[in-house]
């Protein structure tokens, strides 16, 4: 193992990127615990973003306007304002606030940078869930709704055996594209700090100059996640086809 890495390395020097780093243990276990932290965060955001988007979903479809109204509100506001943004607003204005409350208390405050990544990363996404999700209730036929109601199922059996599996079969090549653009937005938390594969790369260069080499085990990586959750999406398109509907 230690000769392929040695080779790996005085390879890559040849082609003029630098992974020195990999050999020293001080950089080189930050860096693997980077890259471990980074894919909690995709699972985390994956999670909890497809969570957000149901529960949205359930609000701006409900019938009592002061529900589905700001739903559609917080909708609105976070499709339209920048992820960066939200994450400062959170970081560095929610939680010093909430910091401060708790101090007053002699009390540590329990968010972690990691958590609030997760919470806007999940909100945000979770809003692009639920409107692709509405299109594909939008979509769903006359015929299908009207054939629930004639067998007497109530509002909410509809809902949850007719309506969302079928309208989830529809939005999913949408909400799969939400997905991967979710992995690549997990990046962004090394901008607070969050000690993942991006941030552990950044704390490298600083040191080393070896910048092109990082940059390029970052895109292989992210584009590894990608790839997978786009292979996950069209399985899942595959698995849950029903024969001739929507034909």
């Amino acid at each position: 193992m230690a000769v392929s890495l040695h080779a790996f390395i005085d390879a890559a020097a040849r082609a003029g990127l630098d992974y020195r780093f990999l050999l020293d243990a001080y950089e080189r276990v930050p860096f693997l615990h980077g890259i471990v932290v980074s894919i909690e965060l995709v699972i985390a955001t994956i999670a909890g973003s497809a969570l957000a988007g149901l529960m949205l979903l359930i609000a701006l479809r409900h019938r009592n306007a002061w529900i589905a109204a700001p739903a559609r509100a917080f909708v609105e506001l976070t499709r339209n304002t920048p992820t960066l943004v939200q994450l400062y607003c959170a970081f560095l204005v929610l939680n010093m606030l909430i910091t401060q409350w708790l101090r007053e208390s002699h009390i540590d405050n329990p968010f972690k940078p990691f958590f609030w990544v997760v919470l806007v990363l999940s909100l945000h996404k979770g809003a692009f869930h639920a409107e692709a999700l509405r299109a594909g209730f939008d979509a769903l036929p006359v015929q299908t709704l009207e054939g629930a109601a004639s067998l007497g199922f109530d509002r909410r059996t509809r809902f949850w055996r007719i309506e969302l599996p079928l309208a989830l079969r529809t939005a999913l090549p949408a909400l799969v594209n939400n997905f991967v653009e979710l992995v690549k937005a997990t990046a962004l938390a090394s901008a607070i700090a969050v000690g993942d594969v991006t941030y552990q790369s950044i704390m490298i260069w600083t040191q080393r100059d070896n910048v092109l080499a990082l940059m390029i085990v970052i895109l292989l990586f992210f584009g590894l996640l990608t790839w997978l959750v786009s292979l996950a999406g069209r399985w899942l398109e595959r698995r849950l086809w029903i024969p001739g509907y929507g034909a």
